[in-house]
């Protein structure tokens, strides 16, 4: 007789604390599996420093990995608050790593924060704050977001042997909306908002993942 499907571990990484307090504190859902939520520190060098650590865990062997936060939007239109699903990330060494499931998960967004605009494309990879014409020449590689950890934590995951991987972000600021800190004006806010509507959206994703029977 058939039994429910093996559980597998879901391994959610943000960078910054006010990142892992917006979803601690955004609510949860039915989880496939043992969630484990893992902040790494700002850049992309603690970022993978922190994933192949935790992913060495054979606890966590296998696991589903995914990325959020915030970003910074590179398309005109963007506004803060709007989540962004990466179809796939793209490393500043040129590496590439697809993402899982993409269109479902946008689509569990979308329900998630109904008003907002959901943007799904490629995430660049950067190791700084990208400002002004940097940002323009991102978006003309065909990226539509860019952010420090997303992928070198995708990169660290597959080379672990992680079974799906994605990246959900937010956007912080955009072309028409630049912030100094996060947190300090309305922009920043607004984003810290929609990231608490994040976690259940992921863990929807998550159960897809696993065989059906």
């Amino acid at each position: 007789m058939d039994g429910p499907p093996p559980a597998v571990p879901l391994l959610v990484v943000c960078a910054l604390g006010v990142e892992r307090l917006a979803l601690r504190g955004g609510g949860g859902g039915d989880a496939a599996g043992p969630v484990t939520l893992l902040r790494t520190g700002m850049g992309p060098r603690a970022a993978g420093r922190a994933v192949s650590r935790a992913l060495g865990d054979p606890a966590l062997r296998g696991a589903a990995v995914l990325v959020t936060g915030f970003c910074a939007g590179l398309a005109p239109g963007m506004r803060p608050g709007d989540p962004v699903v990466a179809t796939e990330t793209r490393a500043p060494d040129g590496a590439v790593t697809p993402c899982a499931r993409t269109g479902p998960l946008a689509g569990k967004l979308r329900r998630a924060v109904p008003g907002r605009t959901v943007h799904t494309g490629p995430l660049a990879g950067s190791d700084h704050v990208v400002r002004g014409q940097e940002r323009s020449a991102l978006l003309r590689t065909g990226a539509i977001a860019v952010d420090m950890e997303s992928a070198v934590t995708l990169q660290c995951a597959v080379r672990a042997g992680a079974h799906p991987v994605a990246a959900v972000r937010v956007v912080v600021d955009a072309p028409e909306h630049e912030l100094v800190r996060i947190g300090t004006v309305r922009g920043g806010i607004s984003a810290f908002r929609v990231l608490r509507s994040v976690l259940p959206a992921c863990l929807e994703w998550h159960r897809s993942l696993l065989p059906r029977r």
